[in-house]
């Protein structure tokens, strides 16, 4: 079965823009998604750019709003219309929740896509427990059992590994994808993913 690497964080804009999107592919073709949730920030900096707080408001104007604007009507994707509440806040309990998820060898595509969704179109605070396990339920799992994981010494050790993984694979943005070790970075590159599993 072929694979599709999915490196993204648990609070990523156009990683939920495009997880439906995704998601669809992957059935189409057959293909299984591999998560790979990753500290985001460390891979920001480890590629060079600069920290989302330092970037100029023209660039958080026309990245976080124009363009997540288009993406959204067009992938049928709603949005909040502004920068979720809690954006900033730690996202290392949610990326862990998923990572917890695929250690007990559960399919957690509807649970990675259920908390990009609560952030985006609902302003859902994802460094909070008691969401996360209203989140986790709603899309159908065991959420107390998820989140009991969520930060052991197993799920910390995978996270840490996909981020290194992430980073010396010169990922620098969520999401990013590698079909048969080839890199995709950003949702708009899923047609050329869906392109290339046709052929």
């Amino acid at each position: 079965m072929k694979e599709i690497e999915y490196f993204y964080a648990a609070h990523s804009a156009f990683a939920y823009l495009g997880s439906k999107k995704l998601m669809s592919i992957a059935n189409t073709a057959e293909c299984r998604i591999v998560h790979k949730p990753v500290d985001l920030n460390r891979c920001i900096a480890a590629g060079g750019a600069p920290a989302f707080g330092a970037r100029s408001k023209a660039h958080v104007d026309y990245y976080f709003g124009t363009e997540i604007n288009r993406w959204s009507e067009y992938r049928g994707a709603p949005v909040l219309g502004f920068i979720p509440t809690h954006h900033n806040n730690d996202t290392s309990l949610a990326n862990g929740m998923l990572i917890a998820g695929i250690q007990q060898g559960q399919n957690i595509d509807a649970l990675a896509h259920g908390l990009l969704e609560a952030h985006w179109r609902d302003d859902a605070d994802l460094a909070d427990r008691e969401t996360l396990a209203r989140l986790g339920t709603q899309c159908g799992y065991d959420a107390e059992a998820l989140l009991s994981e969520a930060t052991s010494a197993n799920v910390l050790e995978t996270y840490e590994k996909n981020t290194q993984e992430a980073i010396a694979r010169s990922v620098f943005g969520s999401p990013t994808y590698f079909l048969d070790g080839e890199m995709f970075y950003g949702q708009d590159r899923l047609e050329f993913i869906e392109r290339a599993l046709a052929r």
